[in-house]
């Protein structure tokens, strides 16, 4: 089979390969795991989706105009996936991002041209999120914001791509869906999607156990303060994984499945797997499908929540 020819790097986001696990699921050897890994778009992670699409409709209605700048808060995926858009489409790109995000992250988005502005690390994100708010209202004819907790564009990246993408590969096997909540986008938009089949796919959100975590872009969602774009009913169930637990699966995957994922992507299949071991231990017929939202090397440069490694 020949290579697909693209005529930019924008044909290469989507249709991301889905991967069997086998090892890491070895206590439900009935119930196939597969992880759809969105590593593999061009800017390693999910948020090409959803970024790439919030460009285009912008640009296609007029908000985002030549003479504007794209602006928004980032721990990284989304600034990632805005700066390698907007160097490709030549759209000025602002980010606020917490000055405590991994090196690897920081030198990523400025290679791309990206303007970085770090914000206090003990405000976290909602502290970028902040300035990204003060900054649009002092200067409304300068800057789009992108917005990626409340821009539809982020539901319907997923509604018409991952969604539709697992039900061409898995079919009518497919039973459960699992993902990782940080915007909401990917849950929303793709459970929307897989619920619209009959019979509906069972949609799991995963979100941190501990209030103060180290699973970057996930977050609790608290009843009134979450994202724009989250819909609880979306998800027929939580699963709360721990840091400690999801860096621990994430190790798993690198050592023992050869997928070099984040501690995000970690927890999301530490969520799989016990979906998979209480179907197996049920008897259940099941198919459960789980988003590996970005790759594990922009997380080697050690934050506080890390392991610390002697060479």
């Amino acid at each position: 089979m020949s290579s697909p020819r693209l005529e930019s790097v924008l044909g290469a986001v989507g249709r991301t390969p889905l991967v069997r696990l086998r090892r890491v699921t070895s206590g439900a050897p009935d119930v196939p795991v597969f992880a759809k890994l969105e590593l593999a778009n061009p800017g390693g992670s999910v948020k090409d989706r959803a970024a790439l699409r919030t460009i285009l409709d912008a640009r296609a209605d007029g908000r985002l105009t030549p003479d504007r700048t794209l602006v928004d808060a980032t721990t990284g995926n989304a600034g990632i996936a805005y700066a390698l858009f907007g160097a490709a489409l030549g759209v000025k790109v602002r980010l606020f991002m917490p000055a405590d995000v991994s090196k690897a992250r920081k030198d990523i988005v400025r290679s791309f041209g990206a303007e970085v502005t770090f914000t206090d690390p003990l405000e976290g994100l909602d502290g970028a999120i902040r300035r990204v708010h003060a900054l649009v209202a002092k200067e409304p004819d300068r800057y789009f914001h992108a917005d990626q907790f409340a821009n539809r564009s982020n539901v319907a990246a997923h509604y018409d791509g991952t969604g539709p993408e697992l039900l061409e590969a898995l079919g009518d096997g497919l039973t459960h869906f699992v993902a990782g909540v940080g915007t909401g986008g990917t849950l929303v938009g793709t459970g929307r999607r897989l619920k619209e089949r009959t019979p509906p796919v069972r949609c799991v959100g995963v979100q941190p156990a501990e209030a103060t975590h180290g699973l970057q872009g996930l977050r609790q969602m608290v009843p009134g303060q979450g994202p724009a774009l989250y819909e609880p009913g979306v998800a027929d169930e939580t699963i709360l994984i721990s840091t400690a637990d999801g860096r621990a699966m994430g190790e798993r995957l690198t050592r023992e499945e050869g997928i070099l994922a984040g501690h995000s992507s970690g927890a999301a299949v530490a969520a799989a797997v016990q979906v998979a071991e209480r179907l197996q231990r049920s008897g259940e017929r099941g198919c459960v499908a789980v988003i590996v939202c970005d790759r594990g090397d922009r997380y080697f440069a050690p934050i506080k929540w890390e392991r610390r490694y002697t060479w």
